[in-house]
């Protein structure tokens, strides 16, 4: 790349695609920092700016950011796209969604969704029992749902019926035929009558990563001759009326449209069919699956989705209406539980790199001296003579002399100033060649390889597995970028690896519009300067499915909502801290109070022994003591404050 070029804020919008992944809430201010659309309209929030705020407040990195105002523009996103269908498509039923909590448990963000829908009736589901424990604490609209799914005991069929008594829509989906009789035993006992839905098990089957889900394989459902017999259950208990809603679900995060139209035409078939065994049905659930643009590629790969929300929900309300006209039904209310695309987009992710490892070097390796292996001054001619007709050639030969150099050091035969010249030497034709290439209407893939190899390692201060386990579980991509110096040219193409001891613990794999990359562009660490990288769209499920690797456990996070009468335009509505070590070290029956205890004991036997004098011993203890009390992060704002630093 050309560094001399001029690099300007749209430049960068380019080439970290932007405009493609950030649905218009992603944006870049003109100072070259990336910003917050809550709203997708002007008002902006700085994300170096919420940094500059949580030093204030002597938050540490990693930070989880959450928005709550675009939060809502989600949950108005969905309602209202469904609203305009409805009206275009003149069809007869409301829309009520759910949100499904396992997608992000926070009580703030299921309270904020919940306040968000009110003018919608949008409602919630739960598939545990401590999910329907909570749900059924928040919610309040008597004409919104309670969907209970997942398998069921006594105690959560208990739960369910008591929400009933207290004039809640909950309705206890079937996964299983035995279910059934259940939940009918227990109603019986309770004296309500239930709310029952039916979970069907279509052919239809999803695509990506959670295919799975769907499918006549799937882990739940009821297969056509389990629909009759539950059918006939009801009929038989004198209720046929309790049967509610019909359910199915495809996967999570589902990239094309043409999965979602098949399943939702075999499922408003099914629904059709049970309404005229006598049913008075009345609701539609289409489970989750609206995907989530990860890539921006707008295709069918498994980060990406080649449809929009409003394609999404036309095709489910004329798809159904088409379905149920067709067999004389009524319009069911349709239900959806798009938990991903409400929550996806509202927080992102804040880490600090504290150090990088570099391939190339600049230093220059001189003349060797007399006496030398012939080997390095081998590797500067090459060097010396790199030109375009010769390139791949020159790649070759270096590659050999980097080969006989190692097989002579692990000989003995070559000491290791020598050795670490050569390799200086090699990484610096490596570099140049691979530049040489860039101009080329073709790059060979051993140089491809070498571009690839030559990437940086960026140290970051956070834990993949607790932070963005999807990514290292699932290969699920994310969009990643620096949050400041964006207008200036990234002359560094780099990994991220985290500070587990894990080899695992890194971040490899990066959105492109033509395939996954290897590395990200980022611009040369400086030592002493912070440097802050953002992980977006992580708002899904990654919060609360993290584990405690190395007991790195839940990092810190700011809760912003706008407000035009602050200077800024928005203010923190609360801080949540991290956790810290001795809580992280109490979950796994570390009791910090005998830790403590023992800790005592060694430092009284060191004084005893005069191994420590008392003093010292003391502030060893309490030390140790205050560092249960630490954030289990690492924290630089020493260095940062000895060393400088700028945004």
């Amino acid at each position: 790349m050309n560094t001399n070029e001029p690099f300007e804020t749209g430049d960068a919008r380019a080439l970290y695609n932007i405009d493609r992944w950030g649905g218009g809430y992603f944006g870049i201010t003109p100072e070259g920092h990336a910003c917050v659309h809550p709203k997708r309209n002007g008002d902006t929030i700085d994300l170096m700016d919420i940094v500059t705020e949580a030093k204030s407040r002597n938050l540490a990195f990693p930070l989880v950011v959450r928005f709550h105002d675009l939060l809502r523009d989600r949950v108005e996103a969905i309602n209202k796209s469904f609203a305009q269908a409805i009206s275009e498509a003149g069809y007869q039923a409301p829309y009520r969604g759910v949100f499904p909590i396992k997608v992000n448990q926070l009580r703030e963000v299921v309270e904020e969704i919940l306040d968000a829908g009110a003018p919608w009736h949008f409602g919630v589901e739960a598939g545990s029992k401590p999910e329907l424990l909570a749900a059924l604490s928040v919610h309040t609209n008597p004409e919104s749902l309670v969907i209970c799914n997942g398998y069921k005991d006594t105690s959560f069929i208990r739960s369910a019926l008591l929400g009933r008594k207290l004039g809640k829509k909950v309705i206890l989906v079937v996964e299983k035929l035995e279910e059934l009789a259940h939940i009918l035993r227990v109603s019986q006992e309770m004296k309500i009558e239930p709310m029952v839905g039916l979970r069907v098990r279509l052919l239809s089957k999803g695509a990506g990563k959670w295919a799975t889900s769907g499918g006549e394989n799937a882990k739940f459902g009821l297969s056509t001759a389990d629909l009759v017999e539950a059918s006939d259950m009801l009929h038989a208990a004198g209720l046929a009326d309790a049967l509610k809603l019909v359910h199915f679900h495809v996967g999570s995060q589902v990239p094309d449209i043409g999965t979602i139209k098949r399943a939702v035409r075999e499922a408003a078939r099914f629904y059709a069919k049970l309404s005229k065994m006598g049913h008075a049905l009345g609701h539609l659930d289409v489970g989750g699956g609206l995907g989530v643009d990860y890539d921006g590629s707008r295709t069918t790969f498994d980060s990406s989705m080649n449809y929009s929300m409003e394609e999404y929900v036309r095709d489910i309300v004329y798809t159904v209406k088409e379905v149920c006209d067709s067999e004389s039904v009524a319009h069911p209310v349709l239900v959806s539980e798009s938990g991903r695309a409400i929550v996806a987009q509202h927080s992102v992710l804040i880490v600090e790199t504290f150090g990088a490892i570099e391939k190339t070097s600049a230093r220059e390796v001189g003349t060797p001296p007399a006496g030398s292996p012939p080997l390095l001054a081998e590797m500067l001619e090459i060097k010396a003579g790199l030109d375009l007709k010769n390139r791949l050639e020159n790649l070759h030969d270096a590659q050999e002399l980097r080969e006989r150099a190692q097989s002579m050091f692990d000989l003995g035969l070559l000491d290791l100033r020598a050795k670490a010249d050569i390799e200086t030497v090699y990484w610096q034709i490596a570099a140049r060649i691979v530049e040489l290439f860039r101009r080329a209407e073709h790059m060979p893939e051993e140089v491809r390889e070498m571009e690839i190899a030559l990437g940086d390692q960026f140290l970051c201060n956070f834990s993949v597995f607790q932070s963005l386990l999807d990514h290292w579980a699932l290969g699920q991509l994310f969009p990643v970028m620096p949050i400041h110096r964006l207008r200036e040219r990234p002359d560094r193409n780099a990994t991220l690896v985290d500070i587990t001891c894990d080899s695992d613990g890194k971040v490899a794999k990066f959105i492109d519009l033509q395939d996954v990359k290897e590395t990200l562009p980022l611009h040369r660490w400086r030592p002493g300067e912070p440097y802050y990288i953002g992980f977006f769209l992580a708002g899904a499920y990654q919060d609360i499915m993290g584990d405690l690797h190395n007991l790195f456990g839940r990092v810190n996070e700011m809760h912003i909502y706008l407000d035009e009468d602050e200077d800024s335009g928005y203010y923190v509505e609360e801080v949540l801290p991290g956790s810290t070590i001795g809580q992280v070290l109490s979950l796994t029956q570390w009791d910090v109070n005998e830790l403590a205890r023992r800790m005592k004991a060694q430092t009284d036997a060191a004084i005893k022994s005069d191994r420590l004098k008392p003093n010292e011993a003391m502030r060893l203890l309490d030390d140790y003591e205050k560092s249960l009390t630490l954030y289990t992060y690492l924290n630089f704002d020493d260095q940062h404050a000895n060393n400088g630093g700028s945004n």
